[in-house]
This record gives structure tokens, sequence and C-alpha cells, in this order.
């Protein structure tokens, strides 16, 4: 009878144990157009980036995980949604003029920060917002409690903030003249804030989003000197980028500092990753793959992604699950204990985490991009990834392309013609994907 007791009381303390554990922190770090060849942490590089690499190596570096956009806005709206950018209204770009914006975030849709403050974390951005200017798609109307950083999509110079004869610089809702270069000030934001937030026993979620390495390409002058220094022969376009993300990574290398000083490193879940392959026409490279950003070829889709947390990862993982970048809306929900949402599109992570393997190949997954201009002119192009095939348009005029992934990853041959009955049957489950997305106006 004493052994029964010694037992179940046992058993209550550790339920009690579990139910009061401390929740983590989480700390996502979201770059602007870092190309998968921009970090060191996938091999030889002409670029440095320990900082970005110690997440990794601290962790779980994700070799095969996709965006879930080309661009900006729609890869916003699909890791604070946990849904397809079309399915929350945001299929292109959201811009000052509306018309030349296409999309407009779903007054319904409700997003990770306002989810985590129902579970007691107290919810902040420093950064890059770019899904919406007015009210009521403000980050604050969203669920973030703190707002600090630029609320359009690029600064057309990172010591002005200006963007279409505008000043974006915010704090909440207020119009900020700041001085230096964004991505130290965003550094700072973020260091106060967590160094703030450690004072109080409440768990935090800081969405970290700089608008580096995204043009225009201006990187301290220093750092710029350095890179030339050491590889003279760098072509001019590559060394400026090259400088600029070195200077991004001396800045995360801060953030991780900051966190170990305050001896919260161990319960702070951070991920790392970026909202779409590198601009080429601006020094970025993608290698190994075909294209950059605003191509649905992998060199456009497949970016940097790594997930550091001490309490429950090993060091030194590496996973070739191929997911999207929106994996962490569920992944930061199951983590804090909030139970996930119905209707969601994204699949949590936990169990690659926890060192299990998840299988991939029936998975879907979906990309769609809709723009202006001439040459867009307000039309979508689609991609569909499934089982190790891709079948893709690379903009609204071109024909369908289809790419056998597994053979052929650098995607150098079309197996349109002659896979017919894959291609056709890709194509229909493609189709109910649009008109899924179809259901959402993405105008206001």
């Amino acid at each position: 009878m004493k052994i029964k007791l010694l037992i179940s009381s046992l058993i209550l303390f550790l339920s009690a144990v579990s139910f009061s554990a401390p929740k983590p922190n989480i700390l996502f770090i979201y770059t602007d157009d870092l190309g998968y060849a921009d970090v060191s942490m996938y091999g030889q590089s002409d670029v440095r980036t320990p900082q970005i690499d110690r997440i990794a190596t601290g962790g779980i570096r994700f070799d095969r995980m996709r965006s879930n956009c080309t661009v900006c806005s729609p890869s916003r709206a699909a890791v604070l949604t946990g849904c397809y950018p079309d399915r929350v209204g945001v299929p292109g770009v959201i811009r000052t003029h509306p018309d030349s914006s296409f999309g407009y975030l779903k007054p319904e849709a409700v997003l990770l920060p306002a989810l985590l403050k129902k579970a007691g974390y107290h919810t902040a951005i420093v950064g890059k917002w770019h899904l919406g200017l007015e009210s009521p798609n403000l980050p604050n109307d969203r669920g973030f409690d703190l707002f600090h950083g630029f609320l359009g999509d690029m600064m057309e110079s990172y010591t002005t903030y200006q963007r279409e004869g505008q000043n974006y610089m915010r704090r909440n809702q207020d119009v900020i003249q700041p001085s230096g270069h964004a991505t130290d000030l965003f550094t700072r934001w973020a260091c106060d804030y967590m160094q703030e937030r450690a004072k109080e026993k409440q768990p935090f979620f800081l969405y970290l989003a700089y608008n580096a390495p995204h043009a225009p390409i201006q990187p301290p002058a220093d750092y710029l000197a350095r890179v030339k220094e050491r590889d003279p022969s760098m072509k001019p376009k590559r060394a400026g980028l090259v400088a600029l993300v070195e200077h991004l990574d001396d800045n995360i290398g801060k953030v991780l500092a900051t966190l170990e000083a305050l001896q919260i490193s161990k319960d702070t879940l951070v991920i790392f990753g970026s909202d779409n392959g590198g601009a080429v026409e601006h020094g970025s490279q993608n290698a190994p793959w075909r294209g950059g950003k605003q191509d649905h070829y992998e060199g456009g889709l497949c970016v940097p992604f790594a997930i550091r947390y001490p309490a429950l990862v090993k060091p030194g993982s590496v996973s070739l699950y191929q997911g999207q970048n929106f994996d962490i809306f569920p992944t930061c929900l199951e983590v804090a204990g909030v139970q996930l949402p119905e209707g969601i599109d994204a699949q949590s992570l936990l169990p690659i985490l926890k060192g299990n393997i998840m299988e991939t190949p029936k998975r879907e997954l979906y990309v769609v991009r809709r723009e202006g201009n001439p040459k867009y002119c307000g039309k979508s192009y689609e991609a569909l990834v499934c089982e190790g095939w891709k079948l893709m348009q690379n903009d609204p005029f071109s024909p369908l392309e289809l790419y056998n992934l597994n053979e052929d990853p650098g995607e150098t041959a079309n197996c349109l013609a002659s896979e017919k009955v894959r291609a056709n049957a890709m194509g229909k489950r493609l189709q109910w994907h649009i008109q899924r997305g179809g259901l959402t106006p993405w105008q206001k």
C-alpha cells in the first residue's frame, strides 16, 4: 500500500513539475534576400558567417528548407500565420501605392504573436514588418506588444530609412528618426529588449527581421575594405554583398552574446532563416541551385535555415527534411505548449528537434506569387513540389516546366513532355491550391 502511495505521489510531483516548467523564450531571426551560398554553414564559401554558422552547429542545420515565396510580403505572411500566403490575402508584395500593391492581410487571420500572447508571452518585432502600412494591419494591431523597426518593404538607404518619400521607421505607431546603419540599430534594439525582458519571469517572443542583405547594398566602409583586402580579385558587386552579409553576421553574434550574458541562452529557442533566395543581380549566390530571388527554380526557394534549442536539440545535427519556412509557426506553438489552430497548412518540426525522422515524400509544397509591372501585368505564377517532383512556371507567360528533383536537383532537364501523366496529376493538385487561395481577397 505504501509503495502505491509513493508511486502516486511521485506521478503527481512529476506532473506538477512538467506543468510548471517554464516556457522557452523564442527568438526568430529572419533575414532578407539571403542566398543559400551567402552563408558559410553549407561548406566552402567566399563569405564568412561564423555567428550564423554557430546557430547551426549548436543545433540543427536544415539543408532543403524552402521559403514560402520568392519575395518578401508573402513569405512573412506565411511564417506568421502558418498558412499559404494567398489563403491569408498576401499572394504578392504589399507596397505604398495601391495600384502597385498585390496583397492585403486577411483581417480574420490570427498571427503567431497573438497566439503566444494568450499563452503568457510578451511579444515584439524588431526590424522589417512589410504586412501593411496602416491600421488594422500594423504590428501592434496583430499581436505584437512592441514594434521597433521599419514598416515598409525596402529601405532606399540603410541610414535614412526612406521609401517612396516617407520615413517608415517606427516605435509602435510613432515615427522616429534614429541615427546609424539599420542593421546596427535593429541589433541594439533587440538586445535592449532582451535585457528588459530578462528581468521579468514572463517568456518572450522576439521576431528580429533584418532588412539586410536586401538592396541597396550598403555595407559599412570598414567591412567593405576588409573584404577587398582579403580577396582583391572578388568582383565589386559580390564584394559589396559579402561585406553587407558579414556585417549582418557580426550583429547576429551580438544578439547571441546578449542571450549568453543574460544567462538565458539555454532557455531560448533560436530560429534562423531567410525570406527567399538571394538576388543574383545584386551579387548574391544560391549555389548549388538554379536561379535566385523571384524565380521558382530552387535558387529562389531553397534558403539557409537552422534551429538551436539546447534544452532539446542535439548540437551538430543535420536534416534533409523538405519543408517550408512557415513550419516555424506550429513548431513555436508546440514548444510553447499552445494548441494548434485549425486550418493551418504548415507542419511542426518538433519531431525533428527531438531527433526523430519525418517523412517528406508525399507532402505537397505550394508556392505562389502575384506581381504587377510590365513583366507580370498583375498575374500570378505558381509551383508545386511533391514526391521529389516540381511542376512550375517561372513567370506568368512562360510554359509549365516539370523537374525530377531527386535525379536532377539542378533543374537542367524539363520532363514535361515525357511525363504527361504525372504532369496532369500534379496540375490538378496545383489547380486545387489555386482555387483554394482564390477564396481570400487580396485587395482591401
